[in-house]
């Protein structure tokens, strides 16, 4: 398997599956003499578990052993590579899908292009993957903290629900697909704030085409629009365009700071789709002679993972501003 590396200059690579002995990474990159701060490692995985009722009862310790990289807390300028041990383990829970490919997952994909796949949880393709995300991305939000830069995100769709407006008529929502045993997807908008001007390059690495790509490769995500998106689609020019004020900042933020793929001083506003679990109660699923069963999915999965999966876009967020600001240098 190729490809398991994120950025060109602040470059984080994962390993692991969802039910191996660890998971873990390499962070290259990093500056020397920062001191680290493990107390927000910590928070910026608490987030990821969550403690909604809607998210997995698979609650994992997530303790984080830095290997390298790392001497009496200050960072040496050298690779940072980390574990997190797999502790809540349940193979058996996948024992009546051993020979069989579930719709709407990675299971069939995998085989086809391997000829092979993890016989337990979703392998290398499982959401459990973005903790070393989260890792990565905690410590890329120390590094962009030097720089004044933060980023914040909110749910704002559930299903056809507007979170905001509507969280009493979302909430009821996901208790009756988690009493059905089905799932929710929604929308997550991510702000990234104080983000310096002239990051990107103008054709194949625009700032926004990275940013999707980031974003499109967290679990389940299936769309991504930066400021206005769709929306922007629908208006004339003369509506959409951005004007200017005099200190060279925009009266209005249309294009979510990016234009002509390089970032102009304002908010980076980006919005990223989710789409419903597949792994919901009782799936119809396709062993390899074609014969469909249906049958009970009795893995431990989220009814909705919008809750967990704030961090991971904020997460995937740091580590591209990060990168580009590495390369600017």
């Amino acid at each position: 398997m190729n490809n398991n590396t994120f950025g060109k200059s602040f470059r984080l690579t994962t390993f692991g599956e969802s039910h191996s002995t660890c998971l873990g990474g390499i962070i290259e990159g990093f500056p020397a003499n920062l001191k680290i701060d493990y107390p927000l490692i910590k928070s910026e995985l608490e987030k990821r578990k969550s403690t909604s009722p809607f998210s997995t009862p698979r609650i994992e310790e997530d303790k984080v052993v830095f290997i390298s990289g790392i001497e009496n807390n200050i960072s040496l300028g050298t690779p940072i590579a980390f574990l997190i041990e797999n502790k809540n383990v349940k193979k058996q829970d996948y024992e009546n899908l051993k020979t069989l490919f579930r719709p709407s997952h990675a299971d069939y994909t995998y085989f086809c292009k391997y000829g092979i796949n993890a016989s337990s949880g979703g392998g290398r393709s499982s959401a459990r993957e973005t903790v070393c995300r989260v890792v990565g991305g905690s410590l890329a939000k120390q590094f962009l903290s030097l720089y004044q830069i933060n980023i914040e995100s909110e749910i704002t769709q559930i299903g056809q629900f507007d979170y905001i407006a509507q969280r009493n008529q979302a909430e009821e929502a996901l208790k009756q697909a988690k009493e059905n045993g089905d799932s929710l997807g929604g929308v997550i908008k991510c702000i990234i704030h104080n983000v310096p001007k002239g990051l990107g390059e103008p054709i194949f690495d625009k700032f926004s085409a990275t940013l999707a790509q980031a974003m499109i490769s967290i679990p389940a995500a299936k769309s991504f629009e930066i400021g206005d998106g769709l929306e922007s689609c629908k208006r004339l020019g003369s509506e959409d365009i951005d004007h200017w004020n005099q200190d060279f900042t925009t009266k209005t933020n249309h294009s979510g700071g990016v234009q002509g793929g390089i970032t102009n001083g304002m908010d980076v506003v980006f919005s990223v789709g989710f789409k419903p679990i597949a792994s919901i109660r009782t799936i119809r699923a396709i062993n390899p002679q074609g014969e469909i069963t249906e049958i009970e999915n009795n893995g431990r999965h989220d009814c909705c993972n919008l809750f967990r999966a704030r961090v991971v876009v904020e997460s995937m967020a740091a580590l591209t501003i990060a990168d580009f600001i590495k390369r600017a240098k």
